[in-house]
């Protein structure tokens, strides 16, 4: 009988240290689902952000979105079009037509560092290039919404033709579209995300020449 008060003390000190280890193994599962639903990631046309996107310049402080990479290195531009499986394009999602069509709102949100830059030539396998051979380019650019995200940047050539400059008239031509309302700014991101030498083939030819390139202070071109 004498033993039966330590036996009980023995047993209630296993039932609290097993709670206590259910109590953190739940802590456990509620910060990973936190961090698996923290908006890192995401899927093509859905909002999602990389990890090595600058959130400081976007709109609202929303994350970008639009891609998600599936692959970060051995990428491989095809024909002037960036590789899709490692450049699928990034927008912010919540800039408007209205703050697009605002003139100085591309330099407002421009934000890629040097560091970026050099990740992005190391992505295609680029170890070395010469001043105005490559712009690290927002695929989609930032006057049609286009992110600083890494899954919307990718080196393009200025040569051949069409290369870089001839992308920036595209790009005005698409943006003077839009803020036309002549087309809608979601339909401009997907075709210059798609193929932006579809449109560059379908503008009208004395528009085409009349935008050239835009005027840019970037030794590389600013994308």
């Amino acid at each position: 009988m004498s033993n039966q008060p330590a036996n009980q003390d023995s047993q209630f000190t296993t039932l609290g240290r097993r709670i206590f280890g259910i109590f953190i193994a739940v802590l456990l599962v509620i910060y990973a689902l936190t961090n698996a639903n923290s908006g890192q990631g995401g899927t093509v046309f859905s909002p999602g952000q990389n990890p090595s996107s600058t959130t400081a310049s976007q709109p609202s402080g929303k994350p970008a979105s639009f891609g998600k990479p599936t692959k970060s290195s051995n990428c491989v531009a095809v024909n002037g079009v960036q590789d899709k499986a490692c450049t699928p394009g990034a927008i912010f999602p919540t800039a408007t037509v209205d703050q697009i069509c605002t003139p100085g709102y591309s330099s407002s949100v421009r934000n890629v560092s040097t560091s970026t830059k050099d990740q992005v030539y190391a992505m295609y396998n680029i170890s070395s290039h010469f001043s105005g051979q490559y712009e690290v380019d927002h695929l989609i650019s930032l006057e049609l919404g286009g992110s600083n995200d890494i899954a919307n940047l990718w080196p393009e050539l200025a040569s051949p033709k069409p290369g870089f400059h001839q992308k920036d008239g595209v790009e005005n031509y698409l943006h003077s579209q839009v803020c036309a309302g002549k087309m809608s700014l979601q339909k401009a991101q997907e075709l210059i995300a798609s193929d932006w030498h579809q449109v560059l083939n379908s503008m009208p030819v004395a528009r085409a020449e009349s935008l050239g390139p835009e005027p840019t202070e970037c030794p590389e071109g600013c994308g």
